[in-house]
């Protein structure tokens, strides 16, 4: 039984890749603000990623890390603050900086260890009042493809980054059938994501079904970010 770190397991993607993983395997999942209680497979912990964490409870292996934890806040660049910037820098870069840095050395006693890092299609696909997520998500992506470099062949590194997806996160953008309709149809397949359906591609970048996987960054949105139809 191999053993998974997922940081944010108790809502959202990370909640269902947290139920996924623990099919076959030990998940040792956080939880902030959302209480959660261990039951079979699935181990859980209060943290915050930007707060000194004791992972002396975690076995001396661990085979998978994600970083799951994120913001959505859309608002003119005009009005978002320095300080915003900084505080979702610190949430979404540097919380998950820290989180690695800690568990490095459990993950390379590992074989074939792999990390799961969420951006968002807005990085890539410029939308309006995205300045302040996309500064932080897009930050991620460099991390991700220089650390793959780095820690090659040893440990894999992918990132994820999604169109809106039915979560908690994304809620207050999705809180009527109007707006998950409108939504909807300015994918190309014309719906919205579900949790499952990020949550799968996370289970497999953590999988060794694909151990020939590292330093990409990998688009799951509809169609948003490739297709004009």
């Amino acid at each position: 039984m191999k053993q998974f770190v997922v940081i944010g397991g108790s809502t959202g993607i990370g909640a269902q890749l947290t139920e996924n993983l623990a099919e076959n395997n030990a998940v040792f999942a956080s939880f902030n603000n959302t209480p959660k209680q261990s039951a079979g497979n699935i181990h859980y912990f209060q943290a915050n990623a930007l707060e000194p964490i004791d992972f002396s409870f975690l076995p001396e292996q661990i085979h998978g890390l994600a970083y799951c934890v994120g913001s959505i806040s859309l608002k003119p660049f005009a009005r978002i603050s320095a300080a915003d910037f900084i505080a979702d820098y610190q949430k979404q870069v540097v919380g998950a900086i820290s989180i690695i840095q800690q568990l490095l050395p459990r993950l390379k006693a590992a074989e074939n260890a792999s990390i799961v890092l969420f951006s968002t299609v807005a990085v890539q696909t410029g939308f309006p009042f995205h300045t302040l997520v996309s500064s932080s998500k897009g930050a991620l992506e460099g991390l991700t493809r220089a650390l793959a470099a780095e820690l090659a062949p040893k440990i894999r590194v992918n990132c994820i980054a999604p169109s809106i997806t039915q979560t908690p996160l994304a809620s207050a953008l999705l809180s009527s059938p109007e707006k998950i309709e409108a939504n909807a149809q300015r994918h190309p397949l014309k719906r919205i994501g579900q949790a499952e359906d990020v949550a799968y591609l996370a289970e497999f970048l953590l999988s060794d079904k694909s151990s020939w996987i590292t330093g990409q960054i990998h688009a799951i949105d509809g169609g948003m970010s490739a297709l004009r139809v």
